[in-house]
């Protein structure tokens, strides 16, 4: 494990939450895995001539509306979405999946190592928003004083 990954998981939490009510995502397919099955889903099909960077961006934006439409005249929506069917969490998590694709797919095309980009972002945002400085509010860093 990479030092500020290290640093991350330790201080990693959901707000206090026990652990059998803690959400975490399964350990496989990696990004890396689904990096390779779109490229191999995109080569059997003759696309590359088709996602390039721009047309990938738009294709994912477009899907982002698609998220957004099932959130859209919903009001408030609490974690865990308990008052989804199980047919609109499907749906959600469908058209997530497509947005999580894209992304791969034009990080790919942009040679982006998402997963080491993430560590630089996350020391980034740790420096631009210390816990002691920043705790409970919305603000953007450049709205609080020195």
């Amino acid at each position: 494990m990479s030092e500020p990954w290290r640093e991350f998981h330790a201080s990693a939490g959901q707000n206090g939450l026990p652990e059998s009510q803690r959400f975490a995502f399964s350990a496989q397919p990696t990004i890396e895995d689904i990096r390779r099955m779109q490229a191999e889903f995109t080569d059997e099909r003759d696309w590359n001539q088709f996602h390039q960077p721009r047309n990938l961006l738009l294709a994912m934006v477009g899907e982002v509306g698609e998220v957004s439409e099932l959130f859209q005249w919903r009001g408030d929506v609490a974690e865990g979405l308990p008052d989804w069917t199980e047919a609109e969490r499907e749906h959600l998590a469908q058209e997530l999946s497509d947005v999580l694709i894209y992304l791969v797919e034009l990080a790919e095309k942009c040679r982006v190592d998402l997963p080491q980009a993430v560590l630089r972002k996350m020391a980034l945002n740790r420096q631009k928003y210390p816990a002691s400085r920043v705790q409970g509010s919305a603000k953007k860093y450049t709205e609080y004083e020195d």
